[in-house]
């Protein structure tokens, strides 16, 4: 059975890298947002996964963006180079504010969290001479000259490399550590779990692949302004796809931001000027009907069908 699943796993993932043969541009860009914002709730359920809501992922994907994009301006950096300085950045920033936030919990650490894109971009827009203030920075040229195919290969490997980051921490340890702060912070703590040091290596981690997102989002469009990075898209967007699709899981929110991305283009198409309402009925119906996600839903179905299964064979 563990042999069918990684066989599954792998053709799925050769058919994602191979997409661009069979594919034009259009299903190439659909395609290339739902990996980006795949990417973004896998960190946003990664932090989740510790009992801490975090609203800054616009925060730390913007400082990626613009720490890619400024280093490749003012430094002739290489621009994929500079995705990862986009990374790193956002990693020395969250490591250092997470000494003084990660001592709060529930609701202020969630609301100083949201705050942080605020801050980020009244900083961003004040400092013309060297962000653009406002008006933000432009490139030459996109990475890759804009090359649609070059674009969602890169885009595929950082959603895979996220993935991977979230499966880490399903399959080692630290999923113990974690798992047992989520539940009881006072028993994690008598049972030795050094707390502040999981909350803040997960939100270092976290913070770390949402800066390479945005450095990615920079590259790809050669523009960075104070309204686009710290959208709040970036935020309420992958937070809505881990919850249709399921949280605590890496597969959750990969199911979510693939239907729901799809979707999203879909409505675009057939609904131009009311597809934001849909989206959003069709959000909620999920969250309220299935509060466990697609993923639990069907969890709960292929439990039931088991269940049929093996009593029909006992009566049998």
């Amino acid at each position: 059975m563990k042999k069918l699943g990684m066989l599954i796993i792998l053709a799925v993932v050769a058919l994602g890298f191979l997409f661009p043969l069979y594919a034009g541009p259009y299903p190439l860009h659909v395609m290339t947002t739902v990996l980006t914002y795949m990417a973004l709730g896998l960190s946003w359920d990664m932090m989740l996964r510790t009992g801490q809501l975090s609203f800054g992922t616009a925060g730390f994907f913007g400082l990626g963006s613009y720490a890619a994009l400024l280093t490749t301006l003012y430094l002739g950096l290489n621009p994929l180079a500079s995705i990862f300085v986009g990374g790193v950045f956002a990693a020395i920033v969250a490591f250092a504010l997470g000494y003084a936030i990660l001592r709060l919990r529930e609701i202020y650490f969630a609301i100083t969290t949201l705050a942080l894109a605020g801050v980020f971009t009244v900083v961003a827009r004040n400092l013309h001479d060297f962000t653009g203030g406002p008006e933000g920075k432009i490139l030459p040229s996109a990475i890759f000259n804009g090359d649609p195919t070059k674009v969602y290969w890169l885009t595929f490997s950082v959603a895979l490399g996220s993935i991977l980051v979230s499966e880490l921490f399903q399959r080692t340890r630290i999923r113990f550590a974690i798992t047992a702060i989520r539940n009881d912070e006072i028993t994690a703590k008598s049972s030795g779990i050094d707390i502040f040091k999981y909350l803040l290596f997960v939100f270092v981690i976290t913070s770390a692949i949402q800066g390479v997102v945005g450095g990615a989002y920079a590259q790809q469009y050669g523009f960075v302004s104070p309204e686009s990075a710290f959208s709040t898209n970036f935020l309420l967007l992958p937070i809505a796809m881990c919850l249709a699709g399921g949280i605590y899981s890496t597969l959750g929110p990969v199911i979510g931001s693939v239907i729901l991305g799809v979707l999203s283009e879909y409505l675009k198409l057939r609904f131009p000027y009311g597809h934001l309402i849909i989206y959003g009925v069709i959000i909620v119906a999920i969250v309220l009907f299935m509060p466990h996600g697609i993923l639990g839903m069907l969890k709960k179905i292929a439990q039931k069908t088991r269940t049929e299964v093996g009593g029909n064979e006992n009566e049998k």
